[in-house]
C-alpha cells in the first residue's frame, strides 16, 4: 500500500477518505454496481472507526487496542461477522456510557463517548442483519455480496 494511504487513515476525517476511495473507484473504472456499495460500506465502517481513532481508544475485532488506524485495520473489520459484532459492542457502549467487550484498559474504556449508530445500521440493515438480536445470523446471499464489497476495497487499497 502508498504510505499517503497510511496517512489518509492515520489523520484524516470521514469524507476525505471516501472521496479518496470514491477517486479510486473511477480511476479504476468500477462497475456502478461496485460503486454503490463500496462507498456506502466505507462510509458506514469509517462513521464509527474514526470516533474510536480520534478519542484514542480504536481496537481490533479480537477487542486488542491499536494505535492507528490503518488500512490493514479497516479490513478486518469488513468481515461481516465482524462489523455485526461491533455494531453490537458498540451499542452496548452507548448503554453504558463505556467502551465495552474489549480488552482495553478500564481507565481508557472510560474516555468512549457514545458514538452515532446510524449510518452503520442503515448499512446493515441494508443486508437484512438483524439489529435487535446478536445471536440471530444473517442471509448467506447477503454476506456472499457483502463480501464482494469487501474484496473492490481491498483491491482499491
Amino acid at each position: 500500500m502508498k504510505p499517503q494511504t497510511y496517512e489518509l487513515f492515520k489523520n484524516e476525517n470521514l469524507e476525505t477518505i471516501t472521496d479518496k476511495i470514491s477517486s479510486e473507484l473511477e480511476l479504476r473504472n468500477e462497475s456502478p454496481f461496485w460503486s454503490d456499495k463500496v462507498v456506502p460500506f466505507s462510509k458506514a465502517i469509517l462513521s464509527v472507526l474514526i470516533p474510536l481513532r480520534d478519542k484514542g481508544i480504536l481496537f481490533d475485532p479480537q477487542g486488542d487496542f491499536v494505535e492507528n488506524l490503518t488500512p490493514e485495520i479497516f479490513l478486518e473489520w469488513n468481515d461481516f461477522l465482524s462489523l455485526k459484532t461491533l455494531a453490537f459492542t458498540l451499542q452496548k457502549s452507548n448503554e453504558a456510557n463505556e467502551l465495552l467487550r474489549t480488552n482495553l484498559d478500564k481507565e481508557l474504556c472510560k474516555k468512549y463517548d457514545n458514538i452515532d449508530l446510524k449510518l452503520l445500521g442503515d448499512y446493515l440493515s441494508r443486508y437484512s442483519v438483524n439489529l435487535e438480536y446478536e445471536n440471530l445470523d444473517f442471509p448467506i446471499p447477503n454476506y456472499n455480496l457483502h463480501q464482494g464489497v469487501s474484496n473492490v476495497i481491498k483491491s482499491l487499497l
